[in-house]
């Protein structure tokens, strides 16, 4: 007589098979692992049977690799593995008992090691894909709200398997792999990423490729943006496309609902040196967009630094330290006044007709460029006489009304030079009288001054510019090429 079949175990009261030795049998218990009060009554042995499976499966993997020959014998394992990873991913779903159980078996080493593996074989693309993923969110999910998991996480995954996985062309392992880092990092970790800088510049790569997904942008801003000297770092090693990625990343943090908190603001600080630093020692790139060869993403790595600080000064947080940086100002009105004789030249990107759009297009840079630069100065100038003064000495005035009646049909530059020339003349009678004795030698449009909001009038023998109210004309969402104003002068 054949011997008896052990009896079923029990799983808050479903019966399911003891010996778990098939592809069916670990479904079944997949499906069961959905319900919370499943996860939270499961016997401890069953993942021990769980895992003897994946180690039988994962000597097939193995094999395949080092016997090309033996690949086409995979699929039955490859679909175990798959069964195994989805049966361990939801056994962990909000059930730390069970990541903890799992953990212990040595999990997670046998998931990392079986990972990387795949990297090796040539079998069809769907069945390898689905394993691949499936083993990625298992290790997501035993580290979600897990510090001990985290940990064990880290210390096998890190740096092969995400220096694997974060280029991979699928993008759901990209997402997945991008969950895992997100969750596993932390303040110590951090410090191990600034040596391993090709995965933090693989991340910025993940999220240009994939805006939409949202675990390469968390890693940024929730981490990356946290660390100066990480960023630091990464923006020396980073192509200009890449640099212009993070930008991007950094403009949507300052420009966000949300203000800077207390915590952000010196780490800000920070970043704002960089930036500002960058920026004084490479903005004149920009002007070899005026010639027929050029480097377009160069430029277009300049022109997001200008929109970087542009936002920074409109934060009244980072403000101060801005207008205090060397140079910074000095370099704005020289690049400002370097672009204005350019457009004066022949017709080139720097003509009245050029303009900066949203997607990046430097093909015509004049209009957002120099708007934008106006923008800076006038920011740097607020309530602040030091820089007033210097913007008179530097004969800035006369540049930036230049500016602005040379491209008279761009309202969104005589926007930003209304808001330049009032930071200008606020409480500072020295450029107040400047620009009055400008319009009456003729040197400053009268109609341009009224267009502007302005007008010159005498008053016991003097001349003096007054403001009227009358602010330059609105500007649709349509037309603007860039974002809405947030500066310290509204």
């Amino acid at each position: 007589m054949a011997a008896p079949r052990p009896p079923p175990a029990r799983l808050s009261g479903i019966m399911v098979p003891a010996p778990i030795q098939d592809l069916e049998a670990l479904r079944a218990l997949t499906a069961l692992f959905k319900e919370q009060r499943n996860r939270e009554t499961a016997p401890r042995t069953i993942f021990q049977r769980v895992l003897d499976i994946l180690k039988k499966s994962s000597h097939a993997v193995e094999l395949a690799c080092r016997d090309p020959s033996q690949v086409e014998h995979l699929a039955s394992s490859l679909q175990l593995i798959t069964e195994c990873f989805r049966c361990l991913r939801n056994a962990c779903i909000e059930c730390p008992g069970n990541q903890n159980s799992i953990r212990n078996l040595d999990t997670v080493a046998i998931a990392v090691d079986l990972i990387l593996l795949f990297r090796e074989l040539r079998v069809e693309q769907e069945a390898l894909l689905t394993a691949f993923r499936c083993g990625l969110q298992f290790l997501g999910n035993i580290a979600s709200r897990n510090e001990d998991s985290q940990a064990v996480v880290w210390v096998h995954a890190f740096p092969e398997l995400f220096l694997s996985c974060l280029n991979h062309p699928d993008k759901k392992i990209v997402s997945y792999s991008s969950m895992i880092l997100f969750t596993s990092l932390n303040s110590e970790r951090m410090k191990e990423l600034e040596e391993n800088l090709n995965i933090a510049i693989d991340v910025i790569n993940a999220h240009q490729k994939q805006p939409e997904s949202e675990w390469p942008f968390l890693i940024i801003t929730d981490h990356f943006l946290k660390s100066p000297e990480l960023v630091k770092a990464m923006h020396a090693k980073m192509s200009n496309q890449e640099r212009v990625t993070l930008l991007d990343v950094i403009i949507a943090k300052i420009a966000g609902e949300e203000p800077l908190s207390k915590d952000d603001v010196p780490v800000f600080l920070s970043h704002a040196e960089l930036i500002a630093g960058a920026f004084v020692a490479q903005c004149k790139t920009v002007l070899s967009l005026a010639s027929e060869q050029h480097d377009d993403e160069e430029a277009l790595a300049t022109i997001r630094l200008l929109d970087v600080l542009c936002e920074m000064t409109a934060s009244t947080d980072l403000l101060g330290h801005l207008q205090g940086h060397p140079g910074l100002l000095e370099r704005g009105i020289e690049l400002l006044r370097l672009i204005h004789a350019a457009g004066k030249v022949g017709t080139n990107v720097f003509s009245s007709s050029g303009r900066v759009r949203a997607e990046g297009d430097v093909s015509g840079v004049a209009e957002g460029f120099k708007s934008h630069l106006i923008r800076l100065i006038g920011n740097l100038c607020y309530r602040n006489k030091d820089n007033q003064d210097k913007v008179g000495e530097l004969d800035g005035i006369p540049l930036i009304l230049d500016s602005c009646s040379l491209d008279d049909s761009n309202p969104f530059l005589t926007q930003w030079a209304v808001y330049a020339i009032r930071n200008l003349t606020e409480d500072n009678s020295q450029n107040q009288d400047l620009i009055a004795k400008m319009e009456e030698q003729g040197l400053a449009d009268t109609s341009l001054l009224k267009k502007m909001g302005f007008e010159v009038e005498r008053r016991g023998g003097k001349l003096v510019l007054r403001a009227t109210g009358d602010g330059p004309p609105s500007v649709s969402a349509a037309e603007r090429a860039a974002p809405t104003s947030r500066d310290p002068s509204e």
